[in-house]
């Protein structure tokens, strides 16, 4: 039998929320039209419609590259390019998707510190170059939450909204955790979406309790023109769409995306709140949303690895630890207890207690 033991090394590690469930075993129900003409793929973005409160475009993908991928080929030819910050989700793990699917589109990296890209650092990359042997920028993405798990605010979004419309660029969102900056900033998904400035968002229901599947949602309906076709070429068009369309139905319907991203939130700031005074440990991030990241001694570390603790260590090389849907807050203490064990609240900095 497989190890069940609750770990927080990824979001993605979670199964599928009890809503999701059920809302796929009732289109598990005799026989409906394929490739996306069935009810629930119509009910599924009306929902999005209603909880977005526009007249959006909604299309479905399989994953968060491929919704990424083709939302940014969709704004780009191949001689445009594609501003970002260095730890965005598309230039770090897509493995080249997005150059890949807009047959060259580049990708312009600004560096940040904090994984948050700033109206300036837009409009200093935008205009460094006008000649011909530059890739024309054309569109800016954000990722947010961002990958060190901070959230844009409004007034972020809208400034660097503000700069895109001077600079004649589209705005795209990377929502893979869009739920869970909606429940850390308390607002309604339009006010960090379309009211925002944003032209187009990829909400992600993986890491929400899904099993599988991203809603690509197009604000300026003029820019989803042949996006059908892309997912069709891409092999991102389902035959039996209703399953990656109901499940949205009873998330939005019920709440139950936004429970989940508010439960997931509170874990981290569960475990955030207990190791934030221990010696040796240091929080890299501020706390927003559903991960921590913390950076210790490689010799605690490592014991925490020996207690039998998963985690990645990719983004500036602390522990990431990511919280989900059904995260358990005894399973979170657990984790707080260990690294209490291993670093010490009084001890001296340097001082290890090996388990």
């Amino acid at each position: 039998m497989p190890n069940s033991t609750q770990q927080f090394a990824s979001d993605n590690y979670a199964g599928i929320c009890p809503e999701a469930w059920a809302a796929m075993a009732a289109a598990n129900v005799g026989h409906v039209p394929a490739y996306g003409e069935d009810g629930w793929t119509a009910r599924a973005s009306d929902a999005f419609r209603e909880l977005f409160r526009t007249n959006c475009d909604v299309f479905f993908a399989f994953n968060g590259t491929a919704a990424n991928s083709l939302a940014l080929a969709s704004l780009c030819q191949s001689y445009h390019s594609v501003i970002c910050s260095s730890t965005a989700h598309v230039e770090t793990d897509e493995c080249g998707a997005p150059e890949f699917f807009s047959n060259g589109s580049k990708l312009l990296v600004a560096a940040t510190k904090s994984g948050k890209l700033t109206a300036e650092a837009v409009r200093t990359l935008a205009a460094s170059r006008s000649d011909i042997h530059f890739p024309k920028p054309r569109a800016v993405t954000i990722t947010q939450p961002t990958e060190t798990g901070q959230v844009y605010s409004i007034d972020e979004i809208q400034a660097l909204s503000a700069t895109c419309r001077d600079l004649g660029l589209r705005l795209h969102m990377d929502g893979a955790r869009f739920a869970n900056a909606c429940a850390a900033l308390g607002c309604e998904p339009a006010d960090i979406s379309w009211k925002a400035g944003v032209d187009v968002l990829c909400f992600g229901g993986t890491k929400n309790g899904m099993a599988v599947g991203e809603a690509v949602l197009y604000f300026d309906n003029s820019l989803a023109e042949g996006f059908d076709y892309r997912c069709k070429q891409a092999g991102q068009l389902a035959s039996k769409m209703r399953f990656l369309a109901a499940p949205w139905v009873e998330m939005l319907s019920s709440g139950a995306w936004l429970r989940n991203a508010a439960h997931a939130n509170a874990c981290a700031r569960r475990l955030a709140d207990q190791v934030s005074g221990l010696r040796g440990c240091e929080l890299m991030f501020p706390v927003d949303a559903n991960s921590v990241f913390i950076r210790a001694p490689e010799q605690s570390l490592q014991a925490l690895r020996q207690r039998g603790w998963r985690f990645y260590t990719f983004i500036g090389g602390g522990a990431r630890f990511m919280f989900a849907w059904d995260s358990d807050p005894v399973r979170v203490d657990a984790l707080a207890s260990d690294l209490r064990a291993i670093l010490g609240t009084k001890a001296d900095p340097m001082s290890i207690n090996m388990p």
